[in-house]
């Protein structure tokens, strides 16, 4: 991989700086999340939930490899075009991400996450329909992100309709 810079408005940036910002805000992300969710396995397990919901344990793994998937995707989008349109969806996905796991379990308000949650599917499928002109490699890292969202929506629904 070739080390050259990008040029905006502010001078220069190093793609690897660039790497690391969209790691960082993946992180913070991700840091909203795992605040949200910060001693709340005991409630998770509490909820009533359908017989094929994961046990808590599952989605810290997954969330990890995800977040990692998530931040190369926008980097890749970046390194090519710089701050784009695309990225805007990006960024409008990434703080509905984050912002779901406080609605969910900080507030235990799981009708109001699930409308979080259909907005963030759309917004990550517009996110992959703009990626892909720019890199089909950064489209296809958002995939099982869509997938994983797909299936956490449904677990969304199924546990608000059997604890409201």
């Amino acid at each position: 991989m070739t080390s050259h810079v990008m040029r905006g408005r502010g001078g220069t940036v190093s793609p690897w700086l660039g790497l690391a910002g969209f790691g960082g805000a993946v992180a913070v992300a991700a840091l909203l999340g795992g605040l949200g969710v910060a001693g709340t396995a005991g409630e998770y397990q509490g909820l009533e939930q359908p017989a094929w919901a994961p046990p808590s344990a599952v989605f810290g793994p997954v969330w990890t490899v995800l977040y990692v998937m998530i931040a190369v995707s926008g980097w890749l989008v970046w390194r090519r075009t710089g701050w784009s349109p695309a990225l805007n969806w990006y960024a409008v996905q990434l703080v509905l991400n984050a912002i779901w796991t406080p609605i969910f379990f900080g507030f235990g308000q799981y009708g109001l996450a699930l409308v979080d949650i259909v907005i963030l599917w759309v917004s990550i499928g517009v996110t992959v329909w703009k990626f892909r002109p720019v890199s089909k490699a950064a489209a296809g890292l958002l995939l099982p992100y869509w997938a994983w969202v797909t299936f956490a929506t449904a677990l969304n629904a199924a546990i608000w309709l059997m604890n409201h």
